[in-house]
This record gives C-alpha cells, structure tokens and sequence, in this order.
C-alpha cells in the first residue's frame, strides 16, 4: 500500500479546522489538527509531518516563531496562511523558511495545488542533482551556465543567470527580496533592493515574451519573486 502523506493543520480557527482537515483528508492526506504554536513544534519532532500549513496569528507564538523553531530541527515544507494585510509578518516567516504563503480567505484548489508543488519539490530534491532543467520552453544548463528557447541561446549575463538559477533551484516558491539579495549580493546588499529590481527587469527582458505581462519570473508583491515551472498560456 502507498504511503499517505501526513499534513500538519496548525489553526486555532475552528472554522478552518472544520473546512480544511476534511478537504485534505478527502484528497488522500492523513491530516493532524493543532491550535497553538507550541503544540505545532511537539507534533513535528514527535510525528514527523510531510507537510505543514501554519497560520500565522496563533494564540501563544508568532508564525514566525513557529517557523523559526521548526527549521532547527526539521526542513519540512510549511505553507503559511494568513488573514493579516501587512506583508512584514510574512516576510519574515519567508524569511527564516518557510515556503509558501496563502492570504485568507483562500480557494480549496489553490491550497491544494499549493500543497502538490511543495510535496513535488522534496520528492524532487531527493532525486539524484540534475544538470539541466526545463521550464516551460526555457531550458537551464546549470554546467554550461546557458539558457535555451528552442534552438536559440539566450545570452545572459553572469548575475542574471546567478539570479536565475536561484530561482530555478526553487521553482513555484517564494523568494523574498531579503534571501535573494543576500544569495547573489551578500549580507551588505539586503537592504538595497534596487539592485534586485534592475537585475529583475533585465531577466525578463531576455525571458519574457512581453516583459510587462510575465509568465515565468513572477512578482509578489512588497514580499519576493518566483519561478512558474508550468507558466500558462
């Protein structure tokens, strides 16, 4: 028999209790329900969940807290929720890692897709280190430091491409400014986000088919940019 993969639900809303541990169970998750952050940091090093979706305004600790605590000991995904309309907190849950993030009040098939992609990236970082990687018609060849659209090179420059395979190592997540900024530029640069935005703008000029409307290097607003590994159409 597979194994069913174990999701954590940390809320102390009764209503998203009662709506989302349903909703994961009737997809085929096994699903453990807690209300507060201290319960959320015993349940992973005593059950060891796949996957966690934590939200962020508990009753005893912060989101941040919980995240913060958790990644001493765990690389678990967690996907944040949050009702909150400030970005600072989830910046800075993103920050110290957590993986996604989900304003309330969210759709069921995006919490779910969201949840698909971040099972997809651990059962894929488990596989043997690849040299080369496709996203949508783009081809990454992380060896020869190029990028490929059909038949055509795609000339980028060293930090460009830096920028990119960042991005690409993390496809469908959520990289703030702060952990790209301090990846690419060093600790002095996190308070300079200029210098993402010029890079950024210059991606996607080569990328993109129209730069103004992008379908791979996504902005979220105030908080980061992410890779789309299947951009629509």
């Amino acid at each position: 028999m597979t194994r069913k993969d174990r999701i954590l639900l940390v809320d102390d809303e009764v209503s998203i209790q009662r709506a989302v541990a349903p909703l994961l169970r009737s997809h085929g998750y096994e699903v453990d329900v807690v209300g507060t952050g201290a319960e959320a940091v015993s349940a992973v090093a005593n059950e060891a969940p796949d996957l966690i979706v934590l939200d962020l305004g508990l009753p005893d600790l912060e989101g941040a807290e919980v995240c913060r605590r958790i990644r001493k000991s765990s690389k678990v995904p967690i996907i944040i929720l949050s009702a909150r309309s400030g970005e600072a907190e989830k910046v800075a849950a993103l920050d110290i890692g957590a993986d996604d993030y989900i304003t309330k009040p969210f759709g069921s098939d995006e919490l779910l897709a969201r949840i698909r992609v971040a099972l997809r990236r651990v059962a894929d970082a488990q596989e043997p280190e690849v040299e080369r990687v496709q996203v949508g018609d783009l081809t990454i060849d992380y060896n020869r430091r190029r990028v490929v659209r059909g038949e055509d090179d795609i000339r980028l420059t060293p930090k460009e491409f830096e920028l990119l395979a960042l991005l690409a190592h993390n496809t469908d997540r959520v990289l703030t400014h702060r952990t790209i900024l301090k990846a690419i530029w060093g600790s002095n640069a996190v308070e300079q986000p200029e210098h993402l935005w010029v890079l950024m703008a210059q991606l996607r000029k080569k990328l993109e088919r129209d730069p103004g409307n992008p379908r791979y290097l996504l902005s979220e607003p105030w908080v980061g940019y992410r890779l789309v590994s299947s951009p629509a159409d």
